[in-house]
């Protein structure tokens, strides 16, 4: 596997990295998160801004998030995760272009979020636009109800991989145990096709297995909730830190 360095993260070396989501909707609130996740022992900080009350009013998101970098002594993953992929917020899908080519042409971001189901067109333009800008593009899905087969889960990442993914990340929901393995040895089966760092989870509970496991089978970065989880599954960061350093110790 290659990596991707960040600043100071290297994605696809050592224990996975731990992002932590920023879920406030308020820019006070927003605000106060970030100075809170500064201080918490995390790589990464995610704003989802599909929480935002401002997000769709011209210009807003590129502003704040310059102030949310500020805060921040850790690079920043900006990401509007839309309704049908669990996102807060119904969006246009040229909304969704245009605020983050104004996040990239006018704000400040380390990492972009992008859906791998999105126009081909416009997903093309927005990558080439994030690599131009220094951006790297975290290409994801999302299936908040079922987890599918095994191949079906490593034709996915590879098709980021295609799209130009700088890393390539699929979350999905178990119904069994059985499912929590398929997601398991999908990551395993990509690991040894894709070089991009791959990040992988199957959520809820029943899941939770695969949010620590990462350097095992092949995930290089799991999300641990703050305050409030963005994801069903998620385990507060601290707790999170000791049992990764854990399993390494175990190893």
């Amino acid at each position: 596997m290659s990596t991707v360095t960040v600043e100071n993260v290297v994605f696809g070396q050592g224990r996975p990295k731990i992002i932590v989501p920023i879920v406030a909707v308020t820019e006070t609130a927003i605000l106060a998160a970030a100075e809170e996740a500064r201080d918490l022992d995390c790589d990464v900080v995610e704003w989802r801004i599909d929480w935002y009350d401002a997000v769709t009013q011209p210009g807003a998101v590129s502003a704040l998030s310059k102030k949310v970098k500020q805060v921040l002594a850790k690079p920043l993953l900006v990401t509007f995760r839309t309704k049908k992929e669990g996102g807060e917020l119904e969006l246009p899908e040229a909304d969704y272009f245009s605020i983050y080519h104004d996040l990239l042409e006018n704000g400040a971001a380390d990492l972009l979020d992008l859906e791998l189901f999105t126009d081909a067109d416009k997903a093309a333009e927005t990558v080439s636009l994030a690599h131009d800008k220094g951006v790297k593009i975290v290409m994801c899905n999302h299936d908040f109800f079922a987890t599918p087969s095994q191949a079906e889960i490593v034709s996915r990442l590879k098709a980021m991989d295609r799209k130009g993914a700088d890393i390539c990340k699929i979350a999905v929901m178990p119904q069994t145990n059985a499912d929590v393995l398929t997601l398991l040895a999908a990551t395993a089966e990509a690991k040894q096709t894709i070089t991009k760092p791959l990040i992988t989870m199957s959520m809820g509970a029943l899941g939770m297995v695969s949010r620590v496991s990462g350097e095992v089978f092949g995930s290089a970065a799991t999300f641990g909730a703050a305050k409030q989880a963005s994801a069903p599954g998620q385990v507060p960061v601290g707790e999170l830190r000791r049992i990764l350093n854990t399993l390494q110790l175990a190893e």
